[in-house]
């Protein structure tokens, strides 16, 4: 690489992460997964929107050929491989023998079903469908694959917002995807194999043979001697640096196994993920920090360097984009809801078996990529399954939220503005610090302050809830919203807990009359942020802002997620 090479890299690298990751936060914000928001980023920078503004820039600063080109392809590929390797650490095996008959019913369904719905078209009419220089038979296998692939960290996420993954629903659905997701890149990696992708001279059957003895291997001699080796690892290695190191070597190492085999490296990363989170040694913290590192910095590279492959308005078939996704949701959610009844579940929860089962994901798009790279399909077909994947995962959450009458839990300091946020509460008695948070909090709702003070005044010193803070709250008639106030004493409040803190936070809370539940997670927000008993000390020594009230608060969270 030349000087000018370097520069354009290195400076169409930046902008591509920092677009991908301002447009994940956004997507965040909206309740989608970030991914949504990354595709977005490189559907914007790509030849669909930058490169009919400004096509000279776009071509200069993301070329499609030449040393600029090849760099960018070689980070892809070490991108995707980290991702997959974060993807089977989401596996847990024993998961599937939990529920073996409901788990295996939804699994077969979920995989046979979208298979035929998706094949036999695609057999039938191959060229309609966007195949590539391929055979009929190994496009219609191709296409029924992508159809039966089902996104788990996705579902995953939306299991855990909405306070359902310990349920009998969320393990099956859980399970289930597993297999599918194992079952589905295994067809796909033959498919890679029998149409000579990363082949090195080995038979089809041969690669077959080698493939299903590397599953093997990883799977029983691999996971034992990754779940014996690891404690070493952690007692002799720095933390967090020598297990990452460790992680990522063997997942490159597993993945170049597989490329050598014949098969996709990505297959050797992901069954690496998959032996390496199955072991008991690996701590939930340990896991958060592995799948930061991947997902804060090379996934957001890959998801939006793919709205770099395609024009996606050029490309966009509406007719297809609808035959897609339509086959894609009847084969899943149609098939795993009779599975799911006739394994015994009541229809609503049929209903959500079939509905989480459809959440495609980020799966769904790497395989597409990778398709589109091998050949195996063009453009059009490529746009439509990514169009699939990102209405799938972008829906499935909400469906599922109104299946059950439930809501993604949102943070206290969400709905906290400025103000409402009293940076230093007066010394004094505490009763006298309510009434004056009590104030902001209803001008802040616009409704009248003389009855919101008596009702949050009301209990006093019984507001304290330990860990210093105090919490009083009240529903109010005619809100629309939560309105929360926080206020911050530097000297600490006598509230008289019962664990003999001062109370240094009092958090403000006003709810609608009509929303309970609401009113249950905004409590439960402001006690899980709080959970320490030296947050709210730290919080009152550091935070002096709305801003830095926000980002303590964040950052508390994801340490006390990471931690275990």
């Amino acid at each position: 690489m030349s000087h000018d090479d370097v520069t354009i890299f290195l400076l169409g690298l930046a902008v591509l992460l920092g677009a991908a990751r301002l447009m994940g936060e956004i997507a965040r914000r909206l309740n989608q997964p970030a991914v949504v928001g990354e595709i977005i980023a490189g559907v914007l920078l790509g030849p669909t929107v930058l490169g009919m503004v400004w096509p000279a820039g776009q071509a200069t600063m993301f070329p499609q050929d030449g040393p600029v080109a090849v760099a960018m392809s070689g980070l892809t590929i070490l991108s995707i491989c980290l991702f997959l390797l974060v993807a089977g650490m989401e596996i847990d095996l024993s998961s599937v023998l939990r529920r073996g008959k409901s788990v295996a019913l939804v699994a077969l369904a979920g995989i046979v079903a979208p298979m035929l719905l998706g094949g036999i078209p695609a057999w039938i009419a191959p060229q309609w469908f966007g195949a590539g220089e391929v055979s009929p038979l190994l496009f219609a296998a191709f296409v029924g694959t992508a159809m039966a692939i089902t996104a788990l960290p996705v579902i995953a996420k939306i299991l855990m917002d909405l306070k359902l993954f310990q349920t009998d629903m969320a393990v099956t659905i859980i399970a289930a995807a597993i297999l599918n997701d194992l079952a589905g890149w295994m067809i796909f990696a033959f498919i890679l194999s029998l149409i000579g992708i990363g082949a090195v001279g080995f038979s089809p059957l041969v690669t077959i043979a080698m493939t299903l003895g590397f599953v093997g291997f990883m799977l029983t001699i691999g996971r034992a001697w990754i779940n014996r080796s690891l404690p070493w690892i952690l007692a002799h290695s720095q933390w967090p640096s020598g297990v990452l190191v460790y992680a990522s070597v063997l997942a490159l190492f597993a993945a170049a196994c597989t490329e050598f085999i014949g098969v996709h490296a990505i297959f050797g990363a992901f069954l690496l993920g998959v032996a390496l989170g199955d072991s008991p040694h690996l701590r939930r913290q340990t896991r958060s920090t592995i799948e930061q590192f991947v997902t804060s910095i090379f996934a957001p590279i890959f998801f939006a360097g793919i709205g770099l492959k395609a024009n996606f308005a050029e490309h966009f078939d509406v007719v297809l984009v609808l035959v897609v996704l339509g086959i894609a949701t009847l084969g899943k959610v149609g098939a795993c809801w009779i599975a799911a009844r006739l394994s015994g579940f009541e229809r609503r929860d049929a209903w959500a078996v079939g509905v989480g089962m459809n959440a495609r994901g980020a799966m769904e798009i790497v395989l597409g990529l990778l398709a589109l790279e091998a050949g195996l399909i063009h453009e059009r077909l490529f746009v439509a399954l990514v169009v699939m994947a990102v209405v799938t995962s972008a829906t499935s959450g909400m469906v599922m939220q109104r299946i059950y009458g439930r809501k993604r839990a949102a943070a206290f300091h969400k709905f906290v503005s400025t103000r409402s946020f009293v940076a230093d509460l007066p010394r004094g008695d505490p009763a006298g610090a309510i009434a004056q948070l009590a104030q902001t909090v209803a001008s802040e709702a616009g409704i009248d302050p003389a009855g919101v003070v008596e009702k949050l005044t009301r209990h006093g010193r019984a507001s304290a809830m330990g860990n210093g803070i105090a919490l009083p709250h009240t529903r109010v008639a005619g809100l629309s919203r939560p309105v929360v106030g926080v206020g911050i004493s530097r000297h600490g409040l006598d509230f008289d807990a019962a664990d003999g803190q001062p109370v240094w936070v009092i958090v403000a809370v006003l709810s609608p009359e009509d929303e309970p539940a609401m009113h249950l997670g905004v409590l439960s927000s402001v006690a899980e942020a709080f959970s320490s008993p030296q947050a709210a000390a730290r919080l009152a020594a550091s935070v002096s802002t709305l801003t830095e009230l926000r980002a303590f608060l964040n950052i508390a969270t994801s340490e006390e997620a990471g931690d275990g």
